[in-house]
């Protein structure tokens, strides 16, 4: 269903606009704004895998900044190659939870990691949204007893939800018990005085990458509307990529950055290009990762014919064979 929502999405974006919008963002790109671009994605992922070091730790892993930067380039390069857009995620969270020997509490944390940056995305984007002149401001104040219901409604769920919580907390049975134990490491990995600055300035300085890479992207796509007027509009495409319904990050984020550009009395073709064009951006930034799939494929081929010539020659000891064994599977040999 995600790919198929992606799917459609970009079928009915070529249908109503053309070929041309996804053309033209190939065409304006340079090579400044490529090296712009990969900069700041150089920065977004240090600061990304440093989050994830402070969650990780907060719950007890170990994982040093170094592997961590390699994963997270890593999982971005599968992200952005493969379809779905999260499939990076899962393969950190495995190889991570193998080296430490536990998969659980590691997908947890990169859970967690992901989250601590939506959290920081949805509070600076519905603040500015709401706040500053904005198709979504416009809205709002078009159908203020709709919103206000909406936010009641909203509100009401939420305090449901967190009763609910609460009440199965306080049980014997496994599902309270799987509860007590993601609150707990909430508050460690995340609310612990420790961690929560740095996961939050971590999560700022993301933030601020992804939009200066958007407007790279606009100026590239020859958009010379004011950064007061392309804030509110990129905050709401990087809104909308949180929605699972893309091939690889494509779909939602180009189709709400034409409707936001078009409602904003702006180009929505010009808007189509500036979403291609930060999308080419993101796949440039994650080619770093292509190297680390490639050098662990050659140490993994390398070891495992160091381990077969091993055999060959002369018997292993236990310690021996144990270490080969343990560096294999460490590597996915």
């Amino acid at each position: 269903m995600r790919l198929l929502g992606g799917a459609v999405i970009i079928a009915v974006l070529l249908w109503r606009l053309g070929t041309g919008a996804f053309l033209d963002g190939l065409r304006v790109i340079d090579t400044p704004a490529l090296a712009a671009a990969f900069l700041i994605g150089v920065t977004t992922t240090v600061f990304s895998a440093w989050r994830w070091c402070l969650v990780a730790r907060g719950m007890g892993l170990t994982l040093g900044l170094r592997t961590a930067i390699a994963d997270y380039y890593k999982a971005l390069f599968l992200n952005a190659a493969l379809p779905g857009g999260v499939l990076g995620d899962v393969d950190r969270a495995v190889k991570h939870g193998r080296d430490e020997g536990d998969v659980a509490k590691s997908v947890r944390a990169v859970v967690l990691e992901r989250t601590a940056g939506q959290i920081v995305l949805v509070g600076v984007g519905v603040t500015v949204l709401v706040t500053v002149p904005s198709p979504v401001l416009a809205l709002l104040q078009k159908h203020g007893l709709v919103a206000a219901t909406v936010t009641l409604a909203v509100a009401a769920a939420g305090v449901l939800v967190l009763l609910a919580f609460r009440k199965l907390r306080q049980g014997g049975s496994r599902i309270a018990g799987a509860l007590r134990t993601t609150l707990g490491e909430i508050r460690t990995g995340l609310l612990a005085r420790r961690n929560w600055p740095g996961i939050t300035l971590a999560s700022t300085v993301v933030l601020a990458g992804h939009l200066a890479t958007f407007v790279v992207a606009a100026r590239s796509a020859g958009s010379t509307a004011t950064i007061t007027k392309l804030v509110p509009l990129m905050l709401l495409a990087l809104l909308a990529m949180s929605l699972p319904l893309n091939i690889g990050g494509w779909g939602p984020r180009e189709a709400v950055t034409a409707w936001a550009f078009g409602a904003a009395g702006l180009s929505a073709t010009q808007g189509l290009t500036i979403a291609v064009v930060y999308g080419v951006f993101a796949f440039v930034a994650a080619l770093p990762g292509a190297l680390v799939v490639l050098l662990r494929a050659a140490t993994r081929v390398k070891l495992a014919a160091t381990a077969q010539a091993v055999r060959a020659v002369a018997p292993v000891s236990p310690a021996v064979g144990y270490a080969v064994r343990k560096e294999l599977v460490r590597t996915g040999a």
